[in-house]
């Protein structure tokens, strides 16, 4: 037994994990280590909080840090696609269109949808619905009731339940441990916000509502709460950097938390990534306006093709890959114009030919995207 629940010997012959009435009093051992942590998340996550003062132009590059945590949450759960794959699909020019990189824009699409909605509804079970619905749809797990809590048992590990790593709450106790998480969700406490929001991801990973996507939906959450919580008022927070990153941590202090001692290690490890990938996003953000400012000077000198210019290069910070018909499209111009702006931009270095061809070239916005992923570019 722990403080968060315990196994219970179910009538079909396998243990399940009951969770507890959540939260337990004492579920925190408030000891040095976590508070230093705690306040050094706290500083990192509030200068990034602040990029705005740092960053004017800021809405140019919040599309690519969603568009990083929504690569990397995915690729957890063994997405293959990459945000370079992201970028081609979107601009609509890539050779062959990755079959799983529907699941990345599903999570783009997700995340940018909830946080709307967090502005009128409260984080409750009916949105967490709604986002694995959106999340779901039309790609893998979509056959596995998308937007619906489960109504039968899953477990997770082992071709089995018997030799299951982990077997989540019956649905009768899984239902009852959804309601405690949804009034501890937005529920008036004393407790620090982040310590929430790294309890809150623990909880529902440990509750496991729906047969598919779990993961990606708990890792939302975290988005969710912090801005509902006006901890961050843009989402630029890619937490999912650090779970890749280490992942088999990752697991292992998710599944420790459901042992004695296992929920200060978990919130732990969560606030040193909340710090680390803070202190990242704010250097990111830094270099982005440096490049922005020296590349708005270069273009200004375009001549009679300056306000064109200007008006292309804040395009590549939501289509950092194009091609001859994506820069058409975008600035309107002749062919002819198009291939003149565009060795402008690869004369200057700003854009560079990726395809080594003569037919179909594409061109890469490549110091920009080198800040948020550094696969290869073809």
């Amino acid at each position: 037994m722990s403080k968060i629940g315990k196994h219970i010997q179910q009538p079909t012959g396998y243990k399940a994990f009951v969770p507890e009435k959540f939260p337990p009093s004492d579920l925190i051992n408030w000891d040095d280590d976590l508070i230093m942590l705690l306040s050094q998340a706290d500083i990192a996550i509030g200068k990034l909080d602040a990029i705005d003062q740092l960053v004017p132009d800021v809405d140019y590059s919040i599309k690519s840090f969603t568009k990083k945590e929504a690569t990397l949450s995915s690729q957890i759960e063994g997405t293959q696609a990459t945000l370079i794959d992201v970028f081609k699909a979107e601009a609509k020019i890539y050779d062959e269109k990755p079959s799983d990189v529907d699941e990345i824009t599903n999570y783009i699409n997700a995340m940018n949808y909830g946080i709307e909605r967090t502005k009128k509804l409260p984080l409750s079970l009916r949105l967490i619905r709604e986002i694995h619905k959106k999340l779901l749809k039309g790609v893998r797990g979509q056959h596995r009731n998308p937007g619906e809590f489960r109504k039968s048992q899953n477990w997770i590990g082992g071709p089995t339940i018997q030799t299951a790593t982990f077997v989540p709450p019956p649905t009768t106790e899984m239902n009852r441990a959804l309601g405690d998480l949804e009034k501890f969700m937005h529920g008036k406490d004393k407790l620090p916000s982040l310590i929430k929001a790294g309890l809150i991801h623990a909880q529902f990973e440990t509750i496991h509502p729906f047969l598919d996507g779990n993961g990606r939906t708990g890792r939302l959450l975290i988005t969710f709460y912090l801005y509902k919580e006006k901890i961050l008022g843009r989402p630029l927070l890619y937490i999912s950097d650090f779970f890749k990153q280490y992942r088999s941590d990752y697991y292992s202090k998710l599944n420790g938390y459901r042992f004695d001692d296992g929920v200060n290690d978990w919130l732990k490890f969560f606030l040193e990534g909340v710090k680390t990938v803070s202190e990242d996003a704010v250097v990111v953000a830094q270099k982005i306006r440096m490049i922005r400012e020296r590349h708005i000077k270069e273009v200004s000198s375009f001549g009679r093709n300056a306000k064109t210019a200007l008006f292309m290069l804040d395009q590549l910070y939501t289509y950092p890959i194009v091609d001859l018909q994506l820069v058409k499209s975008i600035t309107g111009l002749s062919k002819a114009r198009a291939l003149d702006l565009i060795e402008k931009f690869t004369n200057k270095n700003i854009l560079k030919e990726t395809t080594g061809r003569q037919r179909n070239r594409r061109f890469a916005y490549h110091e920009y995207i080198s800040l948020f992923s550094k696969d290869k570019i073809d």
